[in-house]
């Protein structure tokens, strides 16, 4: 499987919210450094829940826009181009059932680390023109992953990805998407992520703090806030 795109954005003002995002990306043409931040020429408007090491980089399959052209026909995007999610790497050839967590991928000289599927937020709702945008994205399980970057380097468009390690065969993303918003108080099971090494810090947080109160977290703030 080849990258067909490498894509990188500056934070600016995202439609009516008022507020900065970077998830406008342009592809980019030429080699791009890469390091345990991510893109070069990249940016991240909220640190506090953008970026850092647990999501260096954003891959997100361009599978999905075949079933995101056909359900969203009012939304202000162009199907034919690479960076409706905000992606830095775009493919074609795998989704996130074909990804788990764990999984090292080589691409070039570059060594990245799948940490977590995206956990979706309201900003897509402003950058769609659509008010659930961010929930559907969750419902369909059609989110995207975040890597690590293990080795830095440079990406070229092109270069082919190569999994070079899998430790957890079992638990694809489709399957920690699952227990994250469907079977989300299945003990056995979020003991299992819990104890998965390379799961990004914050999904950990947020399975222990099930594991421990047997409670569910609100997601009306990530996916609605900016819209309400």
């Amino acid at each position: 499987m080849n990258i067909d795109a490498i894509l990188t954005g500056r934070a600016r003002p995202l439609g009516t919210s008022g507020i900065d995002s970077a998830i406008a990306k342009a592809v980019v043409t030429g080699p791009v450094a890469v390091n345990f931040l991510g893109l070069e020429g990249d940016e991240q408007a909220d640190l506090r829940v953008h970026g850092g090491p647990d999501k260096a980089v954003h891959h997100y399959p361009r599978d999905h826009y075949v079933a995101w052209r056909a359900e969203l026909l009012g939304a202000i995007v162009d199907w034919d181009r690479p960076g409706a999610f905000g992606e830095n790497i775009s493919t074609i050839g795998m989704t996130e059932a074909d990804i788990c967590v764990g999984d090292l991928w080589r691409a070039g000289d570059v060594l990245l680390e799948v940490s977590q599927a995206r956990q979706p937020c309201w900003k897509l709702n402003y950058h769609f023109g659509i008010a659930d945008m961010s929930e559907r994205v969750q419902t369909t399980q059609r989110t995207g992953w975040y890597y690590r970057v293990i080795e830095p380097g440079v990406l070229v468009t092109g270069v082919s990805m190569r999994l070079i390690e899998r430790p957890y065969s079992g638990w694809p993303l489709t399957r920690l998407l699952h227990h994250l918003y469907v079977d989300v108080l299945n003990r056995p099971a979020l003991e299992e992520m819990a104890a998965i090494p390379q799961l990004a810090e914050s999904w950990r947080k947020i399975v222990l703090r099930r594991l421990e109160t047997g409670g569910i977290e609100n997601w009306d703030k990530r996916l609605f806030a900016g819209a309400r």
